[in-house]
């Protein structure tokens, strides 16, 4: 019940029009201490949390509301991810955005489900049920913490199994060189 608050909680502060913080961060870094975080509790089933990838990325924004988005992707991948497989995590940029990839090795989301996995209160089948932990708030509190940042959130199922969902936030000199112009 106090996960189901707090995750209610932080979906309120999320569904605003602004980050209610604006700081200006490097979202690798925060991408590396939440991995490092669910690894630890990931290794307790048999299951590793690994970045892969990591490209400086400086975002202007609520580094807790990222971090918690971000975390949240990645707890949801290491719940359905097997025993003795990871949760890939990438950060890449591009000329105006950050864009951070989230892999797990699961059993993927019907392809029907896919743009519902981000409602609140949404589970999807079986596999996904209540008994695997959770409260279905998860990936709804990433997707209004990308669009309160400018940002996107998608899902697709991932070549060779498995889920893979993509963040892409505005980089903030990206954000700054628009305000200049």
């Amino acid at each position: 019940m106090n996960e189901m608050i707090g995750q209610i909680l932080t979906l309120a502060r999320a569904d605003s029009d602004k980050p209610a913080v604006t700081e200006i961060f490097d979202v690798a870094d925060l991408v590396r201490r939440v991995a490092g975080d669910t690894d630890y509790e990931a290794r307790q089933s048999g299951r590793t949390v690994v970045v892969r990838d990591s490209a400086e990325a400086m975002v202007q924004g609520d580094s807790a509301l990222v971090a918690s988005a971000i975390e949240n992707v990645v707890r949801n991948g290491s719940r359905y991810t097997p025993e003795g497989t990871s949760v890939d995590i990438s950060v890449a940029t591009t000329a105006t955005h950050a864009h951070i990839v989230v892999r797990d090795h699961g059993p993927g989301v019907p392809p029907e489900e896919i743009d519902r996995i981000f409602l609140p209160f949404h589970r999807v089948g079986a596999s996904r049920d209540r008994n695997s932990g959770g409260t279905g708030l998860g990936l709804s509190i990433a997707a209004r913490a990308a669009g309160v940042h400018g940002g996107t959130i998608r899902a697709r199922n991932a070549d060779g199994g498995g889920l893979e969902v993509a963040i892409d936030l505005p980089l903030y000199k990206a954000l700054h060189s628009l305000a200049v112009s």
